[in-house]
């Protein structure tokens, strides 16, 4: 394996040859090929070889194809796009008034005060549950991603909700991934009282961005995942499907 830019690393084959180009990464505890691109011939074979133990996220049929050779799917996601020219939001979404008791800051704290309603929201039967320790979940998925590691640096269009006593109840981050906007996670603590929340900070996160002059926002949601209709719901529009997959 070799360097083949600042971001991405290629998968090269015995001879040199470049398979596979991909963003590394950990996710659950293991290495993780985000983003990967066939490049070359037999990347299966090569993929088998090389990354035993890697989770690989790329296009459906990498995927079924590792799936046939022993590999297990971690999550089957769909990449949505907001374009924010043509389908402005509403001016409205900037300024509306958060639920009794709540206020809305921007995402300037650790990730450990963002980190308990995070894992809440996530908490096992949720389609995106992390089956890792808290501390690993905490140092290996939601410090580096604020830190911008994971996927790039975090935008001032990032958005939190905070309690009365300035508790992190919910949060929306979005990261500059390649140039594109990108909402890395949306959370929020579970239970009838911070219902609707997610998507009020949504909507506060596309009225910045547009009002930045940003064009366009992604995210990737899982298919099993209700908040699919409540990025349909904010013009949100499907672009693409991949699958992420545990290499043996």
């Amino acid at each position: 394996m070799t360097q083949s830019d600042p971001c991405r690393e290629t998968l090269t084959d015995h001879d040199g040859s470049p398979v596979l180009t991909y963003v590394r990464g950990v996710r659950e505890g293991h290495p993780w090929a985000d983003l990967a691109q066939v490049v070359g011939p037999e990347p299966v074979r090569r993929v088998l070889d090389a990354m035993s133990g890697w989770a690989v996220s790329g296009s459906v049929e990498l995927g079924e194809q590792l799936v046939q050779h022993g590999a297990r799917v971690l999550r089957h996601a769909h990449g949505m796009r907001r374009d924010l020219v043509s389908d402005p939001p509403p001016p409205a979404w900037a300024s509306s008034p958060p639920p009794e008791g709540l206020r809305i800051t921007p995402c300037d704290r650790g990730a450990e005060e963002l980190f308990p309603a995070w894992r809440a929201a996530f908490s096992a039967g949720h389609p995106d549950h992390r089956h890792t320790s808290d501390q690993q979940a905490l140092d290996e998925e939601l410090a580096p991603l604020l830190a911008g590691s994971v996927i790039g640096p975090v935008m001032p269009c990032s958005r939190l909700a905070v309690d009365g006593t300035d508790r992190v109840v919910a949060g929306a981050i979005v990261t500059d991934r390649d140039g594109v906007p990108w909402v890395a996670t949306v959370f929020r603590q579970p239970g009838p009282a911070y219902a609707g929340l997610g998507s009020e900070l949504l909507r506060r996160v596309l009225a910045d961005a547009a009002a930045r002059g940003l064009t366009e926002i992604g995210l990737a949601v899982s298919d099993a995942n209700p908040a699919r209709r409540v990025y349909d719901e904010l013009g949100f529009h499907l672009t693409d499907t991949s699958l992420t997959v545990l290499v043996p």
